[in-house]
């Protein structure tokens, strides 16, 4: 099911016939996914150039790629301590962005949708990622609009995806009709206050009482979107904390928002703090920098 937006309705609904690519045995990707029963994060080495990043809600300042390098290695240190096995994808160095590998693919089970990033300047990390992923996965391409996968949440069967300056509305559409034939229903978020839709919102996981639950930051997602979730606000003097990455039963997050951290503890969360504040200034989460297949 796709819940057309108003600004949606005179859009052209897209058929996008998906296709199995040939998996060889042989291959690292496909021999990690057969001989464990653990879920898999892809990630991607940063760039020497990340200080030449794509920035749009924030002022540039000063990146030391040789901090970023060591808060990304311990973030990956992190996830395989969480119980994932951590698959790097190639290199793209002469790419700033590239290490927020999250942008360039949206995981569903078996499948894997290549999305088209909305800076024009990060295409071609679509086409790695989607390379990569090809002897794994379905692989579905987005062909039209702008679609960032920092837009994408996905909670059980219901993806929301944010419009923004990144994800438009002709890039939705042509992800719900990859999305729908799937089983998922697709709901458009509006929001312009924040870079993505996981920059203000993402799914912690089950609190002590069992509920889902959305960390999210109310002043910049409307919280009336969601349905069938209890929603935790971030604290209201820490703007960007309302992103967390689940990894497994844990959550990984970074060490800047202490007073949403402990807002996350009091109802049950298993919180790993990481310093990120080097990414950070990239614009970047926690979220930004994997693709966590758990439903192989």
């Amino acid at each position: 099911m796709f819940r057309l937006p108003e600004a949606c309705t005179n859009a052209h609904l897209i058929s996008e016939p998906w296709r199995r690519l040939a998996i060889n045995n042989n291959d690292p990707i496909e021999r990690l996914l057969k001989e464990t029963n653990l879920a898999v994060a892809f990630t991607r080495p940063l760039s020497p150039r990340i200080a030449d990043c794509e920035l749009t809600h924030l002022g540039r300042q000063p990146i030391s790629a040789e901090r970023a390098i060591e808060q990304h290695r311990a973030y990956e240190q992190a996830i395989a301590k969480a119980g994932l096995d951590v698959f790097r994808l190639p290199e793209l160095a002469h790419h700033p962005d590239s290490v927020f590998v999250e942008d360039t693919a949206i995981l569903l089970g078996e499948h894997a949708v290549i999305t088209r990033p909305g800076a024009s300047s990060r295409r071609a990390e679509a086409d790695s990622t989607a390379e990569a992923l090809a002897e794994r996965f379905t692989i579905h391409r987005v062909r039209r609009g702008r679609l960032d996968g920092g837009d994408v949440l996905r909670i059980g069967r219901t993806i929301y995806v944010g419009q923004s300056r990144r994800s438009d509305c002709a890039g939705v559409v042509a992800l719900a009709n990859i999305a729908a034939p799937l089983g998922y229903e697709v709901v458009p978020v509006p929001h312009e206050r924040c870079l993505h839709l996981k920059t203000g919102a993402t799914y912690a996981g089950h609190d002590e009482a069992g509920r889902p639950t959305v960390l999210i930051n109310p002043d910049w997602i409307d919280p009336s979107v969601f349905t069938g979730v209890a929603l935790l606000p971030s604290h209201p003097a820490e703007a960007f904390a309302a992103n967390a990455l689940r990894v497994g039963e844990r959550l990984l997050y970074p060490s800047a928002y202490p007073r949403t951290a402990e807002r996350l503890r009091a109802v049950g969360f298993d919180v790993e703090e990481l310093d990120v504040s080097e990414l950070e200034k990239a614009e970047a989460g926690l979220t930004c920098m994997s693709l966590i297949a758990e439903e192989l």
